[in-house]
């Protein structure tokens, strides 16, 4: 799985620490979200788009 979760940070000011407490887990998570080491929850899916203003689909690339 692909995400646009380091571009959409940088393009709101926003650190990892920063999108991690919005959504409520770990800064080490974000980390391992923006290098595609782990498959998020249909949940901070949502919340992380949430905090984007994106939806799920405009966030993350589903590919096979």
């Amino acid at each position: 799985m692909k995400n646009r979760i380091k571009e959409l940070r940088a393009a709101n000011n926003l650190t990892q620490l920063d999108l991690a407490n919005k959504v409520n887990v770990r800064r080490e998570t974000i980390v391992f979200l923006e290098k595609g080491k782990y498959n998020p929850s249909l949940k901070l899916a949502h919340d992380v788009a949430q905090v984007f203003n994106k939806t799920i689909e405009e966030v993350f690339t589903f590919e096979e």
